[in-house]
Protein backbone atom coordinates (compact mmCIF):
# COMPACT_ATOMS: atom_id res chain seq x y z
CA UNK A 1 0.00 0.00 0.00
CA UNK A 2 1.10 3.57 -0.59
CA UNK A 3 0.97 6.18 2.18
CA UNK A 4 -2.48 7.47 1.19
CA UNK A 5 -3.92 3.97 1.40
CA UNK A 6 -2.18 3.39 4.74
CA UNK A 7 -3.63 6.60 6.19
CA UNK A 8 -7.08 5.60 4.92
CA UNK A 9 -6.77 2.08 6.31
CA UNK A 10 -5.55 3.37 9.68
CA UNK A 11 -8.60 5.59 10.21
CA UNK A 12 -6.63 8.82 10.63
CA UNK A 13 -8.78 11.92 11.06
CA UNK A 14 -8.20 15.52 12.13
CA UNK A 15 -7.19 15.11 15.76
CA UNK A 16 -7.56 18.79 16.61
CA UNK A 17 -11.31 18.46 17.02
CA UNK A 18 -12.71 18.83 13.49
CA UNK A 19 -12.50 15.13 12.64
CA UNK A 20 -12.16 15.48 8.86
CA UNK A 21 -10.81 12.23 7.33
CA UNK A 22 -7.13 12.85 6.64
CA UNK A 23 -6.88 10.60 3.58
CA UNK A 24 -9.44 12.81 1.81
CA UNK A 25 -7.44 15.93 2.64
CA UNK A 26 -4.20 14.37 1.37
CA UNK A 27 -5.62 13.69 -2.09
CA UNK A 28 -5.19 17.40 -2.87
CA UNK A 29 -2.13 18.94 -4.48
CA UNK A 30 -0.87 22.03 -2.68
CA UNK A 31 2.00 24.48 -2.53
CA UNK A 32 2.25 24.42 1.26
CA UNK A 33 1.51 21.92 3.97
CA UNK A 34 1.06 23.49 7.39
CA UNK A 35 1.34 21.86 10.80
CA UNK A 36 -1.11 23.37 13.27
CA UNK A 37 0.75 23.26 16.57
CA UNK A 38 -0.77 26.48 17.90
CA UNK A 39 -3.11 24.82 20.41
CA UNK A 40 -4.66 28.22 21.08
CA UNK A 41 -7.45 27.04 23.40
CA UNK A 42 -6.54 28.00 26.98
CA UNK A 43 -5.50 25.18 29.37
CA UNK A 44 -5.13 22.46 26.71
CA UNK A 45 -1.63 20.97 26.55
CA UNK A 46 -1.66 17.98 24.16
CA UNK A 47 0.08 19.28 21.02
CA UNK A 48 2.93 21.15 22.67
CA UNK A 49 3.85 18.03 24.66
CA UNK A 50 3.57 15.67 21.70
CA UNK A 51 5.98 17.87 19.73
CA UNK A 52 8.40 17.74 22.66
CA UNK A 53 8.10 13.99 23.29
CA UNK A 54 7.78 12.67 19.72
CA UNK A 55 9.50 15.23 17.47
CA UNK A 56 11.01 12.69 15.07
CA UNK A 57 7.74 10.86 14.50
CA UNK A 58 5.79 14.08 14.00
CA UNK A 59 8.38 15.55 11.64
CA UNK A 60 8.54 12.32 9.62
CA UNK A 61 4.76 12.03 9.40
CA UNK A 62 4.47 15.69 8.44
CA UNK A 63 7.22 15.45 5.84
CA UNK A 64 5.65 12.33 4.31
CA UNK A 65 2.26 14.04 4.10
CA UNK A 66 3.89 17.08 2.53
CA UNK A 67 5.59 14.99 -0.16
CA UNK A 68 2.29 13.23 -0.81
CA UNK A 69 0.47 16.49 -1.59
CA UNK A 70 3.40 17.80 -3.65
CA UNK A 71 4.11 20.75 -1.35
CA UNK A 72 7.22 22.82 -1.97
CA UNK A 73 7.42 23.78 1.71
CA UNK A 74 6.26 22.27 5.01
CA UNK A 75 5.75 24.88 7.75
CA UNK A 76 5.34 24.03 11.42
CA UNK A 77 3.29 26.70 13.20
CA UNK A 78 3.98 26.90 16.94
CA UNK A 79 3.70 29.75 19.40
CA UNK A 80 6.98 31.51 20.04
CA UNK A 81 6.55 31.13 23.80
CA UNK A 82 7.26 27.38 23.53
CA UNK A 83 11.01 27.96 23.26
CA UNK A 84 12.06 24.51 24.47
CA UNK A 85 9.81 22.74 21.95
CA UNK A 86 10.97 25.03 19.14
CA UNK A 87 14.59 24.27 19.98
CA UNK A 88 13.91 20.52 19.95
CA UNK A 89 12.06 20.68 16.63
CA UNK A 90 14.80 22.71 14.95
CA UNK A 91 17.48 20.35 16.23
CA UNK A 92 15.63 17.26 15.03
CA UNK A 93 14.82 18.80 11.63
CA UNK A 94 18.54 19.34 11.15
CA UNK A 95 19.41 15.86 12.42
CA UNK A 96 16.86 14.26 10.09
CA UNK A 97 18.26 16.34 7.21
CA UNK A 98 14.89 17.70 6.11
CA UNK A 99 15.63 21.39 6.71
CA UNK A 100 15.35 22.22 3.02
CA UNK A 101 11.68 21.20 3.17
CA UNK A 102 10.46 21.44 6.80
CA UNK A 103 10.67 24.74 8.64
CA UNK A 104 9.49 26.01 12.04
CA UNK A 105 7.65 29.33 12.02
CA UNK A 106 6.73 31.05 15.26
CA UNK A 107 3.21 32.29 15.94
CA UNK A 108 2.15 35.11 18.26
CA UNK A 109 0.56 34.09 21.56
CA UNK A 110 -2.94 35.14 20.54
CA UNK A 111 -6.38 33.63 20.34
CA UNK A 112 -7.36 32.07 17.96
CA UNK A 113 -3.93 31.42 16.42
CA UNK A 114 -5.03 27.83 15.78
CA UNK A 115 -8.09 28.77 13.74
CA UNK A 116 -7.28 27.15 10.40
CA UNK A 117 -7.76 30.30 8.36
CA UNK A 118 -5.92 32.52 10.85
CA UNK A 119 -3.06 29.99 10.78
CA UNK A 120 -2.90 30.12 6.98
CA UNK A 121 -2.66 33.92 7.10
CA UNK A 122 -0.03 33.95 9.85
CA UNK A 123 2.21 31.39 8.11
CA UNK A 124 1.79 32.33 4.44
CA UNK A 125 0.18 35.78 4.32
CA UNK A 126 -2.63 34.34 2.21
CA UNK A 127 -6.31 34.78 2.98
CA UNK A 128 -8.62 31.82 2.48
CA UNK A 129 -11.75 33.01 0.61
CA UNK A 130 -15.02 33.47 2.47
CA UNK A 131 -16.79 30.15 3.05
CA UNK A 132 -13.68 28.52 1.62
CA UNK A 133 -10.99 26.05 2.69
CA UNK A 134 -7.17 26.34 2.75
CA UNK A 135 -6.59 24.33 -0.43
CA UNK A 136 -8.11 27.26 -2.36
CA UNK A 137 -4.96 29.23 -1.55
CA UNK A 138 -2.61 26.28 -2.04
CA UNK A 139 -2.45 25.05 1.55
CA UNK A 140 -3.20 21.79 3.35
CA UNK A 141 -3.35 21.91 7.16
CA UNK A 142 -2.82 19.03 9.58
CA UNK A 143 -2.72 18.98 13.37
CA UNK A 144 0.35 17.86 15.38
CA UNK A 145 -1.36 14.72 16.67
CA UNK A 146 -2.63 13.99 13.16
CA UNK A 147 0.96 14.11 11.87
CA UNK A 148 1.93 11.65 14.60
CA UNK A 149 -0.92 9.37 13.51
CA UNK A 150 0.19 9.66 9.87
CA UNK A 151 3.62 8.41 10.92
CA UNK A 152 2.06 5.53 12.86
CA UNK A 153 -0.11 4.71 9.84
CA UNK A 154 3.04 4.51 7.70
CA UNK A 155 4.25 1.88 10.20
CA UNK A 156 1.00 -0.07 9.83
CA UNK A 157 -0.47 1.10 13.14
CA UNK A 158 -4.12 2.26 13.17
CA UNK A 159 -5.61 4.95 15.42
CA UNK A 160 -6.71 3.20 18.62
CA UNK A 161 -5.72 5.73 21.30
CA UNK A 162 -6.25 9.42 22.01
CA UNK A 163 -4.29 12.04 23.93
CA UNK A 164 -6.43 14.04 26.37
CA UNK A 165 -5.73 16.99 28.70
CA UNK A 166 -7.72 17.17 31.94
CA UNK A 167 -7.60 20.72 33.31
CA UNK A 168 -9.53 23.29 35.32
CA UNK A 169 -10.44 23.67 39.01
CA UNK A 170 -9.09 20.26 39.99
CA UNK A 171 -6.43 18.73 42.27
CA UNK A 172 -4.46 17.10 39.42
CA UNK A 173 -3.96 18.61 35.97
CA UNK A 174 -2.56 16.11 33.53
CA UNK A 175 -2.40 14.84 29.96
CA UNK A 176 -2.89 11.13 29.25
CA UNK A 177 -3.19 8.60 26.45
CA UNK A 178 -6.31 6.42 26.64
CA UNK A 179 -7.98 3.78 24.45
CA UNK A 180 -10.71 5.11 22.15
CA UNK A 181 -14.08 4.11 23.57
CA UNK A 182 -12.99 4.52 27.22
CA UNK A 183 -15.79 5.84 29.47
CA UNK A 184 -15.30 9.60 29.87
CA UNK A 185 -15.98 9.36 33.61
CA UNK A 186 -12.92 7.09 34.00
CA UNK A 187 -10.76 9.79 32.41
CA UNK A 188 -12.32 12.62 34.44
CA UNK A 189 -11.63 10.81 37.71
CA UNK A 190 -7.89 11.01 36.98
CA UNK A 191 -8.29 14.66 38.04
CA UNK A 192 -8.59 13.57 41.67
CA UNK A 193 -12.34 14.27 41.81
CA UNK A 194 -14.65 11.35 42.48
CA UNK A 195 -18.01 13.10 42.87
CA UNK A 196 -18.97 15.51 40.06
CA UNK A 197 -22.29 16.71 41.51
CA UNK A 198 -20.92 20.23 42.07
CA UNK A 199 -18.92 20.36 38.84
CA UNK A 200 -19.59 20.91 35.16
CA UNK A 201 -17.38 19.66 32.36
CA UNK A 202 -16.50 21.46 29.12
CA UNK A 203 -15.81 19.08 26.22
CA UNK A 204 -12.76 20.64 24.58
CA UNK A 205 -11.30 24.06 25.24
CA UNK A 206 -12.99 26.75 27.34
CA UNK A 207 -13.65 28.98 24.33
CA UNK A 208 -15.29 26.66 21.80
CA UNK A 209 -16.11 23.60 23.87
CA UNK A 210 -19.73 23.04 24.99
CA UNK A 211 -20.76 22.23 28.55
CA UNK A 212 -21.53 18.52 28.60
CA UNK A 213 -25.13 17.66 29.46
CA UNK A 214 -23.94 14.24 30.62
CA UNK A 215 -20.55 12.75 31.44
CA UNK A 216 -21.70 9.23 30.60
CA UNK A 217 -20.19 9.23 27.10
CA UNK A 218 -17.05 7.64 25.67
CA UNK A 219 -13.75 8.93 24.25
CA UNK A 220 -13.63 9.42 20.48
CA UNK A 221 -10.84 10.32 18.06
CA UNK A 222 -12.04 13.95 18.16
CA UNK A 223 -11.73 14.56 21.90
CA UNK A 224 -8.87 16.88 22.86
CA UNK A 225 -9.45 17.70 26.50
CA UNK A 226 -11.90 18.30 29.32
CA UNK A 227 -12.06 21.43 31.46
CA UNK A 228 -13.66 20.80 34.85
CA UNK A 229 -15.06 23.80 36.72
CA UNK A 230 -17.44 24.45 39.60
CA UNK A 231 -21.02 24.86 38.38
CA UNK A 232 -21.16 28.43 39.68
CA UNK A 233 -18.11 29.51 37.65
CA UNK A 234 -18.80 32.43 35.31
CA UNK A 235 -17.82 30.42 32.23
CA UNK A 236 -20.20 27.56 33.01
CA UNK A 237 -23.11 29.92 33.64
CA UNK A 238 -22.35 31.82 30.44
CA UNK A 239 -22.09 28.68 28.30
CA UNK A 240 -25.20 27.12 29.81
CA UNK A 241 -27.56 29.71 28.32
CA UNK A 242 -29.78 28.30 25.58
CA UNK A 243 -30.53 30.07 22.30
CA UNK A 244 -33.87 31.48 23.47
CA UNK A 245 -32.34 32.90 26.64
CA UNK A 246 -29.53 34.55 24.69
CA UNK A 247 -32.03 36.04 22.24
CA UNK A 248 -33.90 37.73 25.09
CA UNK A 249 -30.70 39.12 26.59
CA UNK A 250 -29.44 40.35 23.22
CA UNK A 251 -32.70 42.09 22.35
CA UNK A 252 -32.74 43.90 25.67
CA UNK A 253 -29.21 45.24 25.83
CA UNK A 254 -27.25 45.55 22.55
CA UNK A 255 -26.07 49.12 21.93
CA UNK A 256 -24.51 48.46 18.50
CA UNK A 257 -20.99 49.36 19.58
CA UNK A 258 -19.45 47.07 16.90
CA UNK A 259 -16.80 45.60 19.20
CA UNK A 260 -17.93 42.07 18.32
CA UNK A 261 -17.25 42.78 14.66
CA UNK A 262 -14.14 44.93 15.02
CA UNK A 263 -12.35 42.19 17.00
CA UNK A 264 -13.67 39.21 15.03
CA UNK A 265 -10.68 37.15 13.75
CA UNK A 266 -12.37 36.36 10.43
CA UNK A 267 -13.46 39.98 9.90
CA UNK A 268 -9.86 41.06 10.52
CA UNK A 269 -8.53 38.84 7.71
CA UNK A 270 -11.01 40.48 5.33
CA UNK A 271 -14.19 38.41 5.56
CA UNK A 272 -17.64 39.96 5.65
CA UNK A 273 -18.70 38.43 8.97
CA UNK A 274 -20.31 41.20 11.03
CA UNK A 275 -22.02 39.90 14.19
CA UNK A 276 -23.19 43.37 15.25
CA UNK A 277 -25.47 43.34 12.19
CA UNK A 278 -26.90 39.99 13.25
CA UNK A 279 -27.59 41.50 16.67
CA UNK A 280 -29.34 44.39 14.93
CA UNK A 281 -31.43 42.06 12.77
CA UNK A 282 -32.41 40.12 15.88
CA UNK A 283 -33.27 43.18 17.94
CA UNK A 284 -35.43 44.80 15.28
CA UNK A 285 -36.83 41.63 13.69
CA UNK A 286 -35.29 42.58 10.35
CA UNK A 287 -36.14 40.12 7.58
CA UNK A 288 -33.49 40.93 4.96
CA UNK A 289 -32.22 37.42 4.15
CA UNK A 290 -29.36 38.79 2.07
CA UNK A 291 -28.06 40.69 5.07
CA UNK A 292 -28.31 37.62 7.28
CA UNK A 293 -26.18 35.37 5.07
CA UNK A 294 -22.91 36.63 6.50
CA UNK A 295 -23.77 34.77 9.74
CA UNK A 296 -22.67 31.63 7.90
CA UNK A 297 -19.08 32.94 7.89
CA UNK A 298 -18.86 32.71 11.71
CA UNK A 299 -16.19 30.20 12.84
CA UNK A 300 -17.71 30.06 16.35
CA UNK A 301 -14.42 30.94 18.06
CA UNK A 302 -16.56 32.66 20.74
CA UNK A 303 -14.23 35.63 21.08
CA UNK A 304 -17.14 38.04 20.62
CA UNK A 305 -19.13 36.53 23.51
CA UNK A 306 -16.34 35.77 25.94
CA UNK A 307 -14.01 38.74 25.37
CA UNK A 308 -15.05 41.46 22.94
CA UNK A 309 -18.57 42.48 23.98
CA UNK A 310 -18.37 45.10 26.77
CA UNK A 311 -21.92 44.25 27.89
CA UNK A 312 -21.36 40.49 28.08
CA UNK A 313 -23.93 39.72 25.38
CA UNK A 314 -24.15 36.81 22.93
CA UNK A 315 -23.21 37.84 19.35
CA UNK A 316 -22.11 34.32 18.41
CA UNK A 317 -25.53 33.03 19.42
CA UNK A 318 -27.12 35.61 17.13
CA UNK A 319 -24.95 34.26 14.29
CA UNK A 320 -25.99 30.70 15.16
CA UNK A 321 -29.65 31.69 15.27
CA UNK A 322 -29.56 33.05 11.72
CA UNK A 323 -27.34 30.18 10.55
CA UNK A 324 -30.09 27.83 11.65
CA UNK A 325 -32.82 29.85 9.98
CA UNK A 326 -30.91 29.98 6.69
CA UNK A 327 -30.13 26.26 6.84
CA UNK A 328 -33.84 25.51 7.21
CA UNK A 329 -34.42 27.37 3.93
CA UNK A 330 -31.36 25.80 2.27
CA UNK A 331 -29.86 29.26 1.69
CA UNK A 332 -26.07 29.52 1.36
CA UNK A 333 -23.72 32.49 1.45
CA UNK A 334 -22.00 33.18 -1.86
CA UNK A 335 -18.86 35.36 -1.84
CA UNK A 336 -19.09 38.48 -3.96
CA UNK A 337 -15.33 38.60 -4.61
CA UNK A 338 -12.37 36.22 -4.85
CA UNK A 339 -9.54 38.33 -3.44
CA UNK A 340 -9.42 39.30 0.24
CA UNK A 341 -7.13 41.63 2.17
CA UNK A 342 -6.58 41.65 5.91
CA UNK A 343 -7.60 44.78 7.80
CA UNK A 344 -4.85 47.34 8.35
CA UNK A 345 -6.00 47.47 11.98
CA UNK A 346 -5.56 43.73 12.55
CA UNK A 347 -2.24 43.90 14.38
CA UNK A 348 -3.76 46.28 16.95
CA UNK A 349 -6.79 44.08 17.65
CA UNK A 350 -5.18 40.73 18.31
CA UNK A 351 -6.14 39.23 21.67
CA UNK A 352 -3.22 38.06 23.88
CA UNK A 353 -3.84 34.64 25.43
CA UNK A 354 -2.95 35.83 28.93
CA UNK A 355 -5.56 38.60 28.81
CA UNK A 356 -8.14 36.17 27.53
CA UNK A 357 -7.38 33.64 30.28
CA UNK A 358 -7.75 36.36 32.92
CA UNK A 359 -11.06 37.52 31.40
CA UNK A 360 -12.36 33.94 31.49
CA UNK A 361 -11.57 33.61 35.19
CA UNK A 362 -9.07 30.83 34.49
CA UNK A 363 -5.83 32.49 35.62
CA UNK A 364 -5.49 30.32 38.73
CA UNK A 365 -5.89 27.16 36.63
CA UNK A 366 -3.44 28.07 33.87
CA UNK A 367 -0.86 25.56 35.03
CA UNK A 368 1.08 22.73 33.35
CA UNK A 369 -0.80 19.49 32.70
CA UNK A 370 2.15 17.10 32.35
CA UNK A 371 1.97 13.99 30.21
CA UNK A 372 1.90 10.95 32.47
CA UNK A 373 1.54 7.27 31.86
CA UNK A 374 -1.67 6.01 33.41
CA UNK A 375 -2.96 2.52 32.86
CA UNK A 376 -6.67 2.81 32.16
CA UNK A 377 -8.06 -0.63 31.38
CA UNK A 378 -11.83 -0.29 30.93
CA UNK A 379 -13.73 -3.57 30.99
CA UNK A 380 -15.92 -2.30 28.14
CA UNK A 381 -15.13 0.16 25.36
CA UNK A 382 -17.87 1.76 23.27
CA UNK A 383 -16.40 2.73 19.88
CA UNK A 384 -18.62 5.13 17.95
CA UNK A 385 -19.28 4.24 14.32
CA UNK A 386 -19.34 7.96 13.56
CA UNK A 387 -16.58 9.96 15.23
CA UNK A 388 -15.54 11.86 12.14
CA UNK A 389 -16.93 14.06 9.37
CA UNK A 390 -18.87 11.93 6.90
CA UNK A 391 -20.84 8.71 6.93
CA UNK A 392 -20.73 6.25 9.87
CA UNK A 393 -18.40 3.30 9.49
CA UNK A 394 -20.01 0.07 8.29
CA UNK A 395 -19.68 -2.64 10.93
CA UNK A 396 -17.65 -5.65 9.83
CA UNK A 397 -17.87 -7.65 13.09
CA UNK A 398 -20.76 -9.33 14.88
CA UNK A 399 -21.68 -9.89 18.50
CA UNK A 400 -19.68 -12.84 19.81
CA UNK A 401 -16.68 -12.26 17.54
CA UNK A 402 -13.26 -12.08 19.15
CA UNK A 403 -11.16 -9.11 18.04
CA UNK A 404 -7.54 -8.16 18.59
CA UNK A 405 -6.20 -4.71 19.41
CA UNK A 406 -5.91 -2.75 16.14
CA UNK A 407 -8.23 -5.01 14.16
CA UNK A 408 -10.55 -3.16 11.79
CA UNK A 409 -14.16 -3.28 13.05
CA UNK A 410 -15.77 -0.68 10.79
CA UNK A 411 -15.06 0.24 7.16
CA UNK A 412 -15.78 3.34 5.11
CA UNK A 413 -19.05 2.95 3.15
CA UNK A 414 -18.60 2.63 -0.61
CA UNK A 415 -18.40 5.94 -2.48
CA UNK A 416 -18.66 7.92 0.79
CA UNK A 417 -16.56 10.27 2.89
CA UNK A 418 -15.72 8.57 6.16
CA UNK A 419 -13.09 6.87 8.30
CA UNK A 420 -12.35 3.33 9.39
CA UNK A 421 -12.52 2.36 13.06
CA UNK A 422 -10.47 -0.25 14.90
CA UNK A 423 -10.62 -2.24 18.12
CA UNK A 424 -8.88 -0.31 20.89
CA UNK A 425 -8.59 -3.41 23.10
CA UNK A 426 -8.52 -7.16 22.56
CA UNK A 427 -11.74 -8.86 23.55
CA UNK A 428 -15.20 -10.02 22.55
CA UNK A 429 -17.73 -7.92 20.64
CA UNK A 430 -20.89 -7.72 22.75
CA UNK A 431 -22.83 -5.27 20.56
CA UNK A 432 -22.38 -4.16 16.96
CA UNK A 433 -25.75 -3.15 15.56
CA UNK A 434 -26.30 0.42 16.73
CA UNK A 435 -24.29 3.64 16.95
CA UNK A 436 -21.50 1.93 18.89
CA UNK A 437 -19.49 -1.25 18.66
CA UNK A 438 -19.00 -2.49 22.21
CA UNK A 439 -16.07 -4.73 23.11
CA UNK A 440 -15.54 -6.56 26.41
CA UNK A 441 -11.91 -6.92 27.43
CA UNK A 442 -10.41 -10.42 27.50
Amino acid sequence: MNLLEMVREAGVIGAGGAGFPTHAKLTSKSEYILLNGAECEPLLRVDQQLMELFPDEIIKGFEAAGKLVGARKALIGIKGKHKKVISILKERIEALQVGDFVEVKELPDIYPAGDEQVLVYELTGRVVPEAGIPIQVGCVVVNSETALNIYHASMGEPVTEKYITIAGDIPKRLTVKVPIGTPIIDVLKLSGIENFDNYAVIDGGPMMGPVMSSIDGHITKKNKGFVILKKQHFLIRKKSMNIEQTRRVNRASCEQCRMCTDMCPRYLIGHNVQPHKMMRALNYALTDVEGQKSAQLCCQCNLCELFSCPAGLYPKSANLYFKGKLAEQNIRYKPMKSEFTASKNREYRLVPSKRLIARLGLHDFDEPAPMIEVEIKPELVHIARRQHVGAPAVTVVNAGDHVELGQIIGKIPEESLGAAIHASISGTVVESGNDFITIRRD
